[in-house]
């Protein structure tokens, strides 16, 4: 899956496949040595900042690109209702990629919620698709990336305020925030709890191709989700979360992880809705991963 090449005749049935989570899309299909998208129709743009990069997305998604001292996660709830799924808002920043997706789910929110590891594996996969030979990217749970060791930033999820646990909520917003270089004043590696992606061999990737990497990895993740129930996005994502030999993973109908020893009968559960309210890897001051 982190390669991120799929089959034209893939792309045709997952874009067909995919109207819980997103508008129908058209079909594309990728250039396999660059993992860029090709031959796809322009990308309809609501707003574009002066010198904003373009994107390259897959139809489904429509983009909106704000200035550098925009905030994506905000503006995105801000027009979830009225710009609907596969809207994207990404904000052109040199330090940081950061970006977010609104969804439509088809399920109440007590179980929606779980479109936080949707969200989380893709982005995942979107690192590991540049990621150096052997350097382990890494989930620390729920929401937060760590590239050998080092947070770089994570994912956080939004959803209508006073919304109903047992309804479907008009719209969820899955944001994240990656940071690509560092801009502090110490010495590059002085802090090993704290990373970019420059630091760590990143050379290649621009915050650009993060997210249209993200993109396509959502897609494949959402189809697979519709196919073959959510079961198959958590067994993605458990497998990126730091090995601990003996200990089963599991998460269950509301997102809560379930951790069991082996040869105990003890579940112990940690309920993943209180950790949302308070991003673990957000710095509230600079809205970007802490430091």
């Amino acid at each position: 899956m982190s390669s991120g090449i799929v089959s034209s005749h893939e792309q045709s049935r997952i874009f067909g496949r995919s109207a819980i989570w997103f508008s129908t899309g058209a079909a594309c299909t990728y250039n396999q040595s660059k993992q860029k998208v090709s031959d796809l129709p322009q990308t309809r743009t609501r707003s574009r900042a002066p010198f904003a990069p373009e994107l390259d997305l897959p139809p489904p998604f429509t983009l909106v690109t704000l200035r550098e001292v925009g905030d994506a996660f905000a503006h995105a709830v801000q027009i979830a209702a009225e710009s609907g799924a596969g809207t994207l808002v990404y904000v052109g920043r040199f330090d940081l990629a950061e970006f977010a997706v609104v969804l439509e789910p088809d399920e109440p929110l007590r179980t929606a919620r779980r479109a936080l590891y949707l969200g989380m594996t893709a982005l995942t996969d979107a690192l590991l698709a540049y990621s150096p030979p052997e350097k382990p990217v890494e989930i620390d749970w729920p929401d937060a990336i760590r590239v050998d060791g080092g947070l770089v930033g994570g994912g956080r999820l939004a959803w209508p305020q006073g919304a109903n646990e047992e309804e479907r909520p008009d719209w969820l917003v899955f944001g994240a925030v990656i940071r690509t270089v560092s801009m502090g004043e110490g010495e590059p590696g002085l802090n090993p709890l704290v990373a970019a992606l420059e630091e760590e061999g990143f050379s290649d990737l621009t915050a650009a191709a993060l997210v249209e990497s993200f993109a396509r990895h959502m897609m494949v993740h959402t189809d697979a989700w519709q196919e073959h129930g959510f079961g198959a996005v958590a067994k993605e994502y458990l497998r990126r979360l730091p090995r601990d030999k003996g200990m089963r993973r599991d998460i269950d109908e509301s997102g809560d992880l379930l951790l069991r020893r082996t040869g105990k009968v003890e579940v112990e559960r940690r309920k993943l809705g209180p950790l949302l309210v308070a991003p673990s890897w957000l710095d509230p001051k600079t809205r970007g991963p802490r430091t």
